[in-house]
């Protein structure tokens, strides 16, 4: 099945609250998003900083099957 696909988009303003490494944005219409991942020392750091440590309590949140 093809579509086609006609659009006009004019973006006056975007803010994005927070960027993470499974993060998407899309304007328009694709076929396929592919994965990319690039990493760059902005900061010309010339050691690995201290590992994460979690703040507070994590939770697990039980999906229902859709029907149920």
């Amino acid at each position: 099945m093809n579509f086609t696909i006609h659009q006009s988009i004019s973006i006056h303003m975007l803010k994005i609250g927070a960027i993470t490494n499974s993060s998407v944005v899309q304007i328009g219409s694709t076929g396929s998003i592919q994965a990319q991942s690039d990493i760059y020392n902005t900061g010309e750091y010339e050691e690995a900083a201290e590992p994460a440590e979690p703040v507070g309590d994590s939770s697990i949140i039980r999906l229902q099957q859709p029907g149920q």
